[in-house]
């Protein structure tokens, strides 16, 4: 399967398939400027995960940067150590840079190609789920100790290369975590699509056939988003649904504490409550996907482990405050999101609503 990316800096594919590593990058070769290094960024669980079947089946000689697991590889002394690799490795303008791995290291990969020589190309070969969504559409970024991705750049890779034997080897909490970035662009975009995911006895044990079909579609509905606006100024802010509550119980737990995607669906469900309250989102519905997330296996005792107070630094560090007021998105309907200003005020409002509800149904 491919997918078109088109945004108005680059247009570039997504490549999915099972085995397809090696026709794959030979068919990007060829499509590219002749290439002088090729240098793979990855991370010690990936390598140790996958490096047989990588270095198998990637075509041409490379040298590999092993970095620190999770969101640790985001962090301004591994963007320099990244660096560094590059720079003794003699690395120029013609080289190519690989991003292997899930989201963290994706995200990390992407802002050094950004930045080295003023940038440099680079390609993505995501290894999770959660990174169907983070690997599209040009965002990359690293870590402040006071907030999640503020230091980055938009930056398009040449490429997305989706080789699903990669996912073989997920936990079930990366499985997880990574069915929150399906979730949320079944929730922006497509109501049948959401139900028939809900309707899933355990979304940990999905077959491979319908998985790939959810994620070409999550790629699709990210694709369109960023076409229309790659540098979010408008409708690209969709994509953060869940992410602004998310973001503040992920920086809270300490990067790596509580997984990016089980973040985000705890800030789904807050969403969801404000969205009763500023669009047309039932109490009924928000109760009965609380009870679907909780049903497998998502954290929500992670709520009632920070108090509101702990929270609020981090909210109003996030990256979609303006004027002092947090921006967050909300449905009208499900597959119609909106931006919506919110004070603290309410954002504490809305807390406490989740704390109660979280006692109703997650016994």
């Amino acid at each position: 399967m491919k997918i078109p990316v088109n945004t108005a800096s680059h247009q570039y594919e997504v490549v999915i398939g099972k085995n397809i590593l090696k026709s794959a990058i030979e068919s990007l070769y060829e499509r590219l400027p002749k290439i002088d290094k090729t240098i793979v960024l990855t991370d010690q669980n990936v390598w140790e995960a996958g490096k047989d079947y990588f270095s198998a089946n990637f075509p041409y000689p490379f040298e590999v940067f092993v970095m620190p697991p999770g969101e640790e590889c985001k962090s301004f002394d591994n963007y320099k150590e990244a660096h560094s690799f590059l720079i003794e490795n003699g690395c120029t303008r013609k080289s190519l840079i690989m991003a292997f791995g899930g989201g963290a290291v994706g995200d990390l990969t992407g802002f050094v190609a950004a930045t080295y020589m003023r940038g440099v190309p680079f390609v993505q070969i995501p290894t999770t789920i959660l990174a169907h969504d983070s690997a599209v559409g040009g965002k990359t970024a690293i870590n402040h100790p006071q907030g999640k991705n503020l230091i980055g750049a938009f930056y398009q890779p040449k490429a997305v290369i989706y080789d699903m034997e990669f996912l073989s080897t997920l936990s079930e909490r990366e499985i997880r975590s990574g069915m929150a970035e399906v979730i949320k662009h079944a929730m922006i975009s497509n109501e049948k699509w959401l139900k028939e995911i809900m309707l899933i006895d355990s979304i940990a044990n999905i077959e491979t056939d319908k998985l790939a079909s959810y994620l070409k579609a999550g790629i699709e509905v990210k694709a369109k988003i960023v076409a229309e606006d790659e540098t979010e100024q408008s409708v690209r802010k969709y994509l953060n649904f869940g992410h602004t509550y998310g973001h503040a119980i992920e920086a809270a737990a300490g990067y790596g504490g509580i997984a990016h995607g089980e973040a985000v669906v705890m800030g789904i469900v807050y969403a969801l409550l404000l969205s009763e309250r500023y669009g047309n989102v039932s109490r009924k519905f928000t109760k009965s996907f609380l009870q679907f997330a909780y049903n497998n296996g998502y954290p929500f005792e992670a709520v009632s482990s920070y108090t509101f107070d702990s929270l609020e630094p981090f909210l109003v560090k996030d990256k979609k405050v303006e004027y002092g007021e947090l921006q967050f998105v909300l449905l009208n309907a499900i597959g119609e999101p909106f931006m919506q200003s919110i004070s603290l005020s309410v954002c504490r409002e809305i807390d406490s609503e989740y704390r109660a509800l979280l006692l109703e149904v997650c016994k």
